[in-house]
């Protein structure tokens, strides 16, 4: 629920939750493993119409929530993490769509993951938290669309995670969906990829604090949380981006130190950002969502397949988009969904953004990303509403 306002703003939303696949009918995930209750928290904003036909499902990256645009109350810091996009006349326009965001299963923002209780046991679930897939995320966001009634929903759009999860619902449910944004995102983790997510997942869990895993109600694994968030956040940005912001620049003096405390900019820049993720951010949540996404493969590349009839049988509209920038999913990722998609026939628009500032591009308020996602929009709700 928000109220808009009349600067602009999206005004104060609410965080809800809900609750599903309670005992003995529990969600039974990709693995096997069957889990229940599962709770999702999610915010909505602007108003769904009569025909339920105007509804965009907004999907987070790694370390979002549902907390996409507004505020809580007066006293909120700062609004959702995508508040240049979503809101009144925006690229995604609360005056005409209504806007739903929930925190993925596996989060720690408010929906079930491993630092929630298991009720079994009465204690977190810690590493007894089942191992998750985007598939399973996305069937848990199906069960809270079915839950507000929406039969069909206008658009899905998401960066990075966000935009892999927009992916799997166009093949997991055509026939929810009208048209899709996936944003610097891919199909499949590249080895790379895989790398970094390892190199992140190893630095918490060589923290002694992890305790393996069980170190809720003692003393947290930070230090690994943060060198974790430190190394995620070098392939979020660029090589252009850090020259400008940083290049070789000190910290606070005017000559090297020779020893191992912050002597450039880029050091102190890259240990604030890992120990402020430390205050948000679960250990555990880390390790299982970006597992998760190492384990995504859509298999759409192959001439013929499940997934690939999926998307032939839904005919959603696509609008993909990469930035040039982006070395952890390259333009070329895009490209590659862009020719399964007009392969087998599909209304798919494809743009390149110019941007310098890396992977990140897509959080950051850039007018030609508003005008490409709002045209889309507007095209696809005009084409499509009755």
């Amino acid at each position: 629920m928000c109220e808009n306002t009349e600067d602009g703003s999206s005004g104060f939303v609410e965080k809800r939750y809900f609750t599903f696949a309670e005992p003995p009918d529990e969600l039974i995930l990709e693995n096997g493993s069957a889990l229940g209750p599962v709770t999702l928290a999610y915010e909505t904003l602007g108003t769904l119409n009569q025909e339920r036909s105007n509804a965009i499902l907004v999907l987070h990256a790694l370390s979002g929530d549902s907390h996409v645009a507004g505020k809580y109350s007066e006293a909120d810091p700062k609004p959702g993490w995508w508040d240049t996009m979503v809101g009144p006349g925006k690229g995604i326009d609360t005056d005409r769509y209504f806007v739903i965001c929930s925190n993925i299963l596996g989060g720690c923002m408010g929906s079930t993951g491993p630092g929630s209780f298991n009720p079994k046991t009465g204690e977190p679930y810690g590493l007894e938290f089942p191992m998750i897939t985007i598939s399973d995320m996305v069937r848990c966001q199906k069960a809270l669309i079915d839950h507000l009634g929406i039969r069909r929903i206008l658009a899905v759009i998401g960066g990075s995670l966000g935009g892999m999860q927009a992916l799997e619902w166009c093949v997991r449910y055509p026939e929810m969906v009208t048209a899709a944004i996936p944003i610097a995102s891919t199909t499949k983790h590249s080895a790379q990829a895989i790398a970094f997510n390892e190199a992140a997942r190893q630095s918490i869990v060589a923290d002694p604090n992890w305790n393996n895993g069980r170190y809720y109600g003692g003393i947290k694994p930070n230090l690994g949380l943060a060198v974790a968030r430190m190394i995620g956040h070098i392939t979020y940005l660029s090589d252009e981006s850090m020259t400008l912001k940083f290049d070789r620049h000190l910290q606070d003096k005017t000559e090297f130190s020779y020893n191992f405390d912050v002597d450039f900019k880029v050091e102190s820049y890259l240990r604030y950002q890992g120990a402020k993720f430390t205050e948000r951010f679960d250990a555990n949540s880390l390790l299982y969502i970006t597992k998760a996404a190492d384990y995504f493969d859509l298999k759409i590349h192959r001439e013929s397949g499940p997934q690939t009839e999926s998307l032939r049988q839904g005919g959603a509209r696509f609008l993909v988009i990469s930035f040039t920038s982006d070395w952890l999913y390259p333009t070329y990722q895009s490209k590659a969904i862009v020719k399964v998609l007009k392969r087998i026939g599909l209304d798919v628009s494809f743009c390149e953004i110019n941007a310098e500032w890396g992977h990140d591009a897509f959080l950051i308020n850039n007018d030609n990303l508003t005008v490409l996602v709002k045209g889309f929009l507007e095209r696809v709700y005009r084409e499509t509403s009755h």
